[in-house]
């Protein structure tokens, strides 16, 4: 099976929605390459970077789940690096 390489940048705007974007996380931990966090209390939000090796599908499926959570906004970045899974 391609899979490709991707960034899924996460910027959450509501606390009450990190049940449920942890809850996919997990869902998806098999593709996981690995994830930073960073809480910005400044202004009242957290930053996410997801790095991940998945077929293009699946890294599509993640980001919209993701994007339809309340109070949270995703951008996805591709690698041109494809390979086999």
């Amino acid at each position: 099976m391609e899979t490709r390489v991707a960034l899924i940048a996460i910027i959450v705007e509501n606390p009450d929605s990190v049940e449920r974007l942890n809850a996919l996380r997990h869902d998806y931990a098999p593709y996981i390459i690995g994830r930073m966090g960073v809480p910005y209390r400044e202004r009242n939000l957290s930053i996410i970077s997801v790095a991940i090796d998945a077929p293009q599908d699946v890294i599509s499926a993640l980001s919209g789940k993701i994007g339809k959570l309340p109070g949270i906004n995703v951008k996805t970045a591709y690698s041109n690096v494809g390979g086999k899974a």
